[in-house]
C-alpha cells in the first residue's frame, strides 16, 4: 500500500525557506518523503505522535536534527504536511 503526500501550502512555503537555508540535507529530505509515501512506519522515520497543543499531530526525522510535522490520516491513505524545521522550532 502505498500513501499519498499533501503538500498545504503553508509547508510548502515553509520547506523551500528551510531547503534554502540547509542545502546540505536535500538528499535526506527526499529519502524521508520517499519512506513516508511508501511505509509511514519505517523504523527509520521514527514516527511518534505529539502531545499537548499539538496532539493529533504526529512527527517523523529527516535526521537527529530536523523533522517534519504531520497529519497521518490512515483510512484516507493521506498524509498531510504540516511543517518542517528543527525539534525546537517544530514543537
Amino acid at each position: 500500500m502505498t500513501y499519498r503526500l499533501v503538500y498545504t501550502d503553508s509547508y510548502l512555503r515553509r520547506a523551500k525557506k528551510f531547503l534554502r537555508r540547509h542545502p546540505q540535507i536535500l538528499g535526506q529530505y527526499e529519502k524521508t518523503l520517499q519512506l513516508l509515501e511508501l511505509n509511514p512506519y519505517h523504523p527509520s522515520l521514527r514516527l511518534h505522535s505529539l502531545g499537548g497543543k499539538l496532539s493529533g499531530l504526529s512527527s517523523v526525522s529527516i535526521n537527529m536534527s530536523y523533522r517534519i510535522m504531520l497529519e497521518l490520516m490512515i483510512q484516507a491513505n493521506d498524509i498531510i504536511l504540516i511543517d518542517i524545521g528543527n525539534h525546537d522550532k517544530v514543537y
